[in-house]
């Protein structure tokens, strides 16, 4: 965890001369202060690399390539410049916002915004460990509930395909191009195989079948994370999950070079071209047009450094103690050439880590549009984690199961355990900037302790009452899209307004800031514009 304590450290407050650190110069000194960039890597190669790019790339194949790259690469500006903000203030992110000018109501609206959008982020907590507790079931089942489940699924979908194929004809609106009456024609074609075969599509609503043993799953897990985050046993677990994490984006990847001796799933020149073209994907019988687009904007807001990430990242950086070792803004010439130096180690800790999550990003895409989007395959629902371990067949066989279900634990696991910690810090934080309480550190530690219980047993009460982990991960990764031109005039606003001239950054910089500014801002408009559009049609307006 670096050098900060196990607690949270939001500000670095009370910076005695004796924390005061010359940075390293050499490369190798740089390399051995790295850790909030990796901390925040292992929690990105999670659900929105292993679910949400999946998913992309199952939908799309590989013509949102392009989309997924620039997702990764354009937003590690903006999180640079909320860690500078953060070493030359000792301040958090709640702090920094709350800066912001714009109307208030107790705190600044940027921070009202991002409480809601905390709840959802929580939420998608709550599809993460569900899957966790899927894979779980899968591998280790405790009463084989889940399994059966899945294996009622498998067969009533094996006797509603030739009934959809014979009642299709009956419902020429399949085929308009009206998103309304096509999707009522749907409707209306599934209740009739249902009401063919004699009952619905088996779910979690099915009597019997409501607590599958991947709901006692996701419980313990649920408790176990509670346990070693009240016991601040962070490093021991970090190290583990970053270890597996690794072991198993180096399986991806080999996957994704071992599908081209594969004739049916190699890639081929034109598909990357394709990938890399900046163009929409054709229309698919049976989807909207858009449909890969939206999912696609959704994932930019959690895909590399999505909100969450940013928002939690310096708080890592002040934990690390970057603003502890450059120490408290003063007009000499000596804190300036700290600053400088700290900030060079921040910058190759957001860009080590943006080079990781960037390779993990484009394999899980690729083998999602290699094999996936080939094969006709959507992972959602219960079949989520099954689906997606379909990707590691073509190369493993028999063993892919196995191979897919530790790495789905370890990649997952790791995202729960790390956002859950990260949450703390930031909710700590929050609730002294809204003025609850938390401003002495007795205080602040009864809320760490508290949000360390609240947090992950909310997930887990979503985990229950919503049985879509692939859906709750998207609608989380709208949410956070829609924050992200906030964040971006915010980092603006602090570039230009509250930046010391000192340590301001070159021209070249200053144009790679912009656009990522420009990039997140198209991303949240549309998805706000495509959120809102759902939520009318939703509603039959």
């Amino acid at each position: 965890m670096g050098d900060g304590p196990s607690g949270c450290t939001v500000r670095a407050e009370g910076s005695a001369a004796g924390a005061i650190r010359t940075p390293p110069r050499s490369i190798p000194g740089i390399l051995r202060q790295l850790g909030p960039g990796l901390i925040i890597a292992g929690a990105i190669v999670g659900s929105g690399e292993l679910i949400a790019t999946t998913k992309t790339g199952a939908q799309a194949g590989f013509w949102l390539l392009w989309l997924i790259i620039v997702g990764c690469v354009i937003k590690v500006f903006v999180q640079v410049e909320f860690g500078r903000y953060a070493i030359s203030s000792g301040e958090g992110t709640m702090s920094a916002m709350d800066a912001v000018p714009g109307p208030r109501l107790r705190v600044n609206w940027l921070l009202w915004y991002w409480l809601v959008m905390f709840v959802f982020s929580l939420c998608q907590l709550g599809g993460i460990v569900h899957g966790v507790g899927q894979a779980l079931a899968m591998s280790l089942p405790l009463d084989g509930s889940f399994n059966r489940l899945l294996a009622a699924q498998d067969a009533w979908d094996a006797r509603s395909a030739p009934v959809r194929e014979q009642l299709r004809g009956n419902y020429p609106d399949l085929a308009s191009s009206r998103f309304k009456s096509r999707q009522a024609a749907v409707r209306q074609l599934e209740n009739a195989v249902a009401e063919r075969i004699g009952h619905p599509r088996p779910s979690e609503r099915t009597p019997g079948l409501f607590w599958t043993d991947d709901i006692t799953w996701a419980m313990i897990v649920t408790l176990v994370t509670i346990a070693i985050l009240l016991a601040g046993r962070y490093a021991v677990i970090q190290n583990v999950s970053t270890a597996m994490v690794a072991a198993f984006t180096a399986a991806t990847i080999f996957c994704v070079v071992a599908i081209q001796a594969h004739e049916a799933w190699a890639m081929h020149w034109e598909d990357l071209a394709a990938g890399l073209s900046f163009r929409l994907p054709p229309v698919v019988v049976g989807m909207s047009r858009w449909e890969p687009l939206s999912t696609a904007l959704a994932t930019f807001g959690i895909i590399g450094v999505g909100t969450s990430e940013l928002v939690t990242y310096p708080y890592w950086c002040l934990e690390k103690g970057y603003a502890r070792f450059t120490g408290p803004k003063e007009p000499s010439a000596a804190w300036a050439d700290r600053a400088r130096g700290w900030l060079r180690v921040m910058r190759w800790d957001a860009g080590v880590s943006m080079a990781i999550y960037t390779f993990a990003t484009v394999a899980f895409y690729l083998l999602g549009a290699a094999v996936l989007h080939r094969s006709g395959l959507d992972p959602k629902g219960s079949q989520l984690i099954r689906t997606l371990g379909e990707m590691y067949v073509p190369v493993f066989g028999l063993w892919a199961k196995w191979l897919f279900l530790f790495g789905a634990l370890a990649v997952l696991y790791s995202t729960f355990f790390v956002a859950n910690a990260g949450h703390t810090r930031v909710a700590s934080d929050a609730v002294r900037v809204f003025g609850i309480g938390a401003r002495r550190e007795a205080q602040r530690r009864w809320w760490i302790k508290a949000f360390c219980v609240f947090f992950p047993a909310f997930a887990a009460v979503t985990c229950i009452l919503v049985r879509k982990p692939g859906e709750l991960v998207l609608l989380s990764g709208v949410m956070q899209a829609i924050m992200l031109p906030m964040l971006a005039a915010a980092t603006l606003y602090f570039r230009y307004r509250r930046c010391d001239r000192r340590i301001t950054p070159g021209r070249l910089w200053d144009l790679m800031l912009w656009l990522s500014a420009v990039g997140m801002l198209i991303a949240g408009a549309w998805a706000g514009a495509n959120g809102a559009f759902d939520l009318v049609r939703g509603l039959g307006l």
